[in-house]
C-alpha cells in the first residue's frame, strides 16, 4: 500500500465516520475521532454484512483493499448510537429568559 493509497483510505474513513456520526446525533473527538470512528464504523458494518450475508455496498478498491462506503456508515452510525446510548449527549445550555 502507497503513502498516497492510505491518504485517501483515510481521507475516506474520516469522511464516512463524519455522516455516520451525523446520521446518528452525535459528534465526537473532531477529524481524528471521525477517522477512528470511521475505521471502526467499516470493520463493523463489514463484520455485520457478513453475518447478514449480505455483499458490500459500494465498494471502492484502494491500494488492494475493498472498502464499501455504506457499511462504513451504516457501522459509524451504529457506533455513534452506541455511544449516546452508554455515554450519553454533550448537554447544550439553553438559557432562558424571565417573563417580564
Amino acid at each position: 500500500m502507497t503513502l498516497e493509497s492510505l491518504l485517501i483510505l483515510l481521507l475516506l474513513t474520516g469522511i464516512c465516520g463524519a455522516i455516520g456520526q451525523a446520521i446518528s446525533g452525535s459528534w465526537s473527538g473532531g477529524i481524528l475521532g471521525s477517522i477512528v470512528i470511521g475505521f471502526i464504523g467499516w470493520l463493523i458494518g463489514s463484520w455485520l454484512a457478513g453475518k447478514l450475508g449480505l455483499g458490500e455496498l459500494l465498494p471502492l478498491n484502494i491500494g488492494g483493499w475493498s472498502f464499501p462506503i455504506l457499511w462504513s456508515i451504516i457501522g459509524s452510525a451504529l457506533i455513534g448510537l452506541l455511544l449516546n446510548l452508554f455515554v450519553g449527549r454533550d448537554h447544550v445550555v439553553v438559557r432562558r429568559y424571565p417573563d417580564y
